[in-house]
């Protein structure tokens, strides 16, 4: 069992927990985290898919030693499936061997009973809120924009207090605040009301030189020849007039493809072949391999001789 950490007590500190994990965080992300972690605030994250958003929850129970909560979200989602649900089944079966009892049955009692804790259903919320005493889990609620905006209202109360109301229970309230990271990719807009009950980071692609210092750290045996031309390969496709850009996720995967193809060099028809670890789309695929590819490659060259 992975022992807890002591909350970091500077910006350095939660750089160096993030660092251990190997997620090389920016200024900016550190800043921001290490203000969510002191005020209890939740961090509200926003950029496009494959930047690292989600990943930082992980890195961050992972480095802290706590325990990762993750909710995610969809369309449709609902409070049985996010918050509590009682286990209807299990009801009915006390009641049916209640009515066993014939006449003598004290049906205020039968009711009181059958909504008791023993069959609550904690989903990932309650979890969050009920979690360990010691130490606060980490809640991940990702990708809030797919969900539906009635549920997004339901988690002002959640984010403002940090309790949650159940009618036949009543209110339950965290002992122990968790630590909340919400993602977006923002295909739509998050209402500003829960917004506000949060700390705001929109994160970026990379640069060059941090990208390649995530490749370099992740992918640690990558020939440093290699590991230059993706990432200026990668930096040019971005640029490009494409449905879905490769994030930081496609470009790893990608170093880690061309790896275990004991690739030395980027090479026309090797790019070209692995193409599908960077781009999801066949039409970004069409628009890229062949030509456009090797034009990219030939400026790589050319970027990379100006060094």
């Amino acid at each position: 069992m992975t022992t807890s950490q002591q909350m970091p007590d500077s910006i350095e500190a939660v750089e160096q927990v993030l660092l251990a994990q190997n997620y090389l965080a920016e200024r900016s992300l550190s800043t921001t985290l290490f203000l969510a972690l002191q005020m209890g605030r939740p961090l509200f994250l926003e950029g496009e898919p494959g930047v690292g958003k989600t990943q930082l929850a992980k890195v961050l129970a992972a480095g802290l030693g706590r325990k990762l909560i993750r909710l995610q979200c969809y369309e449709g989602l609902d409070v049985a499936s996010a918050v509590y649900e009682w286990n209807y089944s299990r009801q009915m079966m006390e009641i049916r061997l209640a009515e066993t009892g014939g006449d003598n049955v004290d049906r205020e009692a039968l009711a009181g009973d059958i909504f008791s804790e023993k069959f609550l259903i904690e989903r990932p919320l309650l979890q969050a809120l009920r979690g360990d005493s010691d130490a606060a889990p980490v809640l991940l609620i990702d990708e809030l924009d797919r969900a539906d905006e009635p549920f997004e209202a339901y988690l002002l109360e959640l984010l403002a207090e940090f309790q949650i109301t159940i009618p036949e229970l009543g209110t339950i309230r965290a002992a122990h605040a968790p630590m909340v990271i919400i993602t977006s990719n923002r295909t739509r807009e998050v209402h500003d009301a829960l917004k506000r009950r949060c700390l705001y980071h929109w994160l970026d692609y990379p640069d060059t030189e941090r990208e390649l210092a995530i490749v370099k750290t992740t992918q640690a045996d990558i020939a440093e020849n290699l590991a230059e031309q993706l990432v200026a390969y990668v930096q040019h496709l971005r640029k490009e007039n494409l449905f879905k850009p490769p994030g930081i996720a496609e470009t790893l995967d990608w170093a880690e493809a061309l790896q275990s193809l004991q690739a030395t060099a980027l090479r026309p028809e090797l790019t070209d072949a692995t193409l599908g670890t960077l781009l999801k789309y066949q039409d970004d695929l069409v628009a890229i391999r062949g030509n456009r590819s090797e034009e990219l490659l030939r400026q790589v060259e050319q970027d990379l001789a100006q060094l």
